[in-house]
């Protein structure tokens, strides 16, 4: 089959005007063609409006939580987020949770996401996963506050993850950097892992913790622990603070990036080459009612998350590319389609994902309703799997 749009993204190149992709029965990229530079291949060729682009990938979901979708007020801040979700968490039926699961994914196929890297607690969401409708990377979240349970902790989600149907596709990572004992930290950082995820910097409670060891999101750990009253504030922001337990020779996914300053990203930079930055809008508008600063990021690896259903209000990546476009149009089309594509599949290592090039089975996103004049999304811009 050939095809062909206005513009063909390949995901890690610059656009081609009326490209042509020459793509196998299996799906494969057999071919990407420019018109302007190769003459063009003989036969039919299916023609759309708009811009081809590679599947999307969804570099940090909680599929598990899709039951909790509509249930918790928006503009709460985290803190309160985290006090409504341990309110309600408990009080649904193991049939509704997977029947939320089965509708969360079909509403992710829909809107043309091809692999997921999503954060588990549990085992519900594992059944679903194991009929590989899409490609997933699970991470086993590690929480725990108080040091003598650390042992314990670890050993539980070692036998959570041992009980996976893809011994490959499954790693234990840490929840967040407040909301792990010292021992747990390092614990889960010696896991032979070869990717990390954590939530960052989503509340500028966690850096007021950090520097004070005060704030919302201090008193609302008060509630769940008295652990945290041994803690030790560091004078400084929390990345900073916590970046150096993890190997450096690992690829790292820091989540939200909401309060992350230019002096924590230069920290980073120094730390590691192996950073990426997963921003959520939606979610982060959800929740927080506010967005990173996302000039700070247009020279890093960043990809693009949905985060859950009882965080946001869909499940769709171009929704999220659209929110972040609504404000910075600084940032070019072109790169935005990067983040929501081949640097998700490189942090995963998904590599036959992520880019239109011969050898790959990337999917293929039709992106309708661009304005093609300024190469730039519309509101009433939509995707759909070619």
């Amino acid at each position: 089959m050939k095809i062909t749009a206005d513009y063909i993204f390949p995901g890690n190149g610059s656009p081609i005007r009326n490209g042509i992709v020459v793509v196998g029965d299996d799906g494969r990229i057999e071919a990407l063609i420019d018109p302007a530079k190769e003459s063009k291949p003989g036969g039919e060729i299916l023609k759309y409006r708009g811009i081809i682009c590679p599947g999307f990938v969804n570099t940090h979901c909680h599929l598990e939580l899709s039951y909790l979708k509509g249930k918790i007020a928006e503009n709460t801040q985290l803190h309160g987020f985290v006090e409504e979700l341990m309110a309600i968490r408990d009080q649904v039926s193991e049939q509704k949770r997977w029947s939320a699961i089965q509708l969360a994914e079909q509403e992710m196929i829909r809107n043309g996401i091809v692999a997921v890297g999503d954060i588990s607690n549990g085992n519900t969401s594992f059944y679903q996963k194991e009929k590989n409708h899409l490609k997933y990377h699970t991470f086993i979240e590690v929480f725990g506050l108080e040091e003598d349970k650390a042992g314990q902790i670890i050993e539980r989600a070692r036998e959570l993850k041992n009980s996976y149907f893809r011994s490959t596709r499954i790693s234990l990572t840490p929840h967040a950097p407040y909301s792990m004992s010292e021992k747990l930290f390092n614990l889960v950082c010696l896991e032979p892992n070869d990717i990390f995820t954590i939530h960052n910097q989503e509340t500028d409670g966690e850096n007021e913790l950090f520097r004070n060891k005060e704030g919302k999101l201090y008193n609302q750990l008060l509630k769940f622990s008295d652990a945290i009253k041994d803690w030790q504030p560091t004078g400084t922001n929390s990345l900073p603070s916590y970046l150096n337990r993890f190997p450096k020779n690992k690829r790292i996914l820091l989540v939200h990036n909401i309060y992350t300053s230019k002096e924590d990203l230069v920290h980073a930079r120094l730390f590691s080459d192996q950073i990426y930055w997963c921003f959520c809008p939606n979610a982060n508008q959800y929740i927080e009612g506010r967005q990173p600063d996302y000039s700070l990021f247009t020279s890093e690896k960043c990809t693009i998350g949905t985060d859950s259903l009882a965080s946001n209000w869909g499940l769709s990546m171009l929704d999220e590319l659209k929110t972040i476009t609504e404000k910075n149009k600084f940032i070019p089309l072109e790169k935005l389609i990067r983040w929501a594509t081949f640097n998700g599949a490189e942090f995963l290592g998904f590599d036959e994902l992520g880019s239109i090039e011969p050898g790959k089975i990337p999917g293929l996103n039709l992106i309708e309703d661009v304005d093609l004049e300024n190469m730039t999304l519309l509101k009433s811009s939509k995707v759909r799997p070619l």
